[in-house]
């Protein structure tokens, strides 16, 4: 009688590469982040920097809907109050475009953003997403830090005790990069989404931030 064969979980890893062909790694299994470290074009990362430097509140979410594949998202109004900005419709086709892109990968017909401007750590301690996957860019300022396996222990999250003290343990996201994170409800990743945290911007200083969910 043969034995049973066991499926060996694969090892928890990150892939990274200055592509954005790399955002398919999240698809494998074991990939828990997929990280384009892209620079961002000067007259997107000029029209970000002057938003933020103008002081005002940001802060929008849309639901949107993706009927096909070659169907473009309704970005209408998103972030209207800056539309007389330089770079604007230069942003605007930039994050059409990560829309585009992560409904295509994912095969998603729905889709959370969520475009803000943050002066504080919305989430200060070290956790994981309870969502499928989540893109998040950060267009100007401080980006998102993360650790890689092993670097914590997970039955510790949300214990500033147990967090990481030496920094050269914590990664940080570039401003302007594109990071998948896949989170605890992608099927065969439970118990292994990233283990990640919003930077705490410097005083005086803020970032705009973007994140898109995956819906339905």
């Amino acid at each position: 009688m043969l034995a049973p064969s066991l499926k060996l979980r694969p090892v928890i890893r990150q892939v990274q590469g200055d592509t954005p062909k790399v955002l398919t790694g999240i698809l494998d299994d074991g990939v828990n982040l997929a990280l384009w470290q892209r620079q961002l074009p000067v007259h997107i990362a000029d029209f970000a920097r002057l938003l933020l430097s103008l002081n005002e509140p940001l802060a929008e979410s849309l639901s949107l809907e993706l009927p096909g594949d070659d169907a473009d998202p309704n970005l209408h109004g998103l972030a209207s109050g800056f539309s007389d900005l330089e770079g604007y419709e230069g942003f605007i086709a930039d994050v059409s475009w990560l829309v585009s892109a992560f409904a295509c990968l994912l095969g998603a017909q729905r889709i959370g953003l969520r475009l803000r401007v943050l002066d504080t750590a919305m989430c200060p301690r070290f956790h994981v997403d309870h969502v499928p996957v989540r893109l998040i860019t950060t267009y100007a300022g401080i980006g998102s830090q993360w650790l890689k396996e092993g670097a914590m222990d997970r039955r510790q999250l949300g214990k500033p005790e147990a967090e990481p003290q030496n920094n050269s343990l914590i990664q940080q996201i570039t401003s302007g990069e594109v990071a998948l994170l896949k989170g605890e409800k992608w099927h065969g990743n439970e118990g292994f989404g990233l283990i990640h945290r919003s930077p705490q911007p410097a005083p005086g200083e803020r970032r705009l931030i973007l994140t898109l969910d995956w819906l339905s």
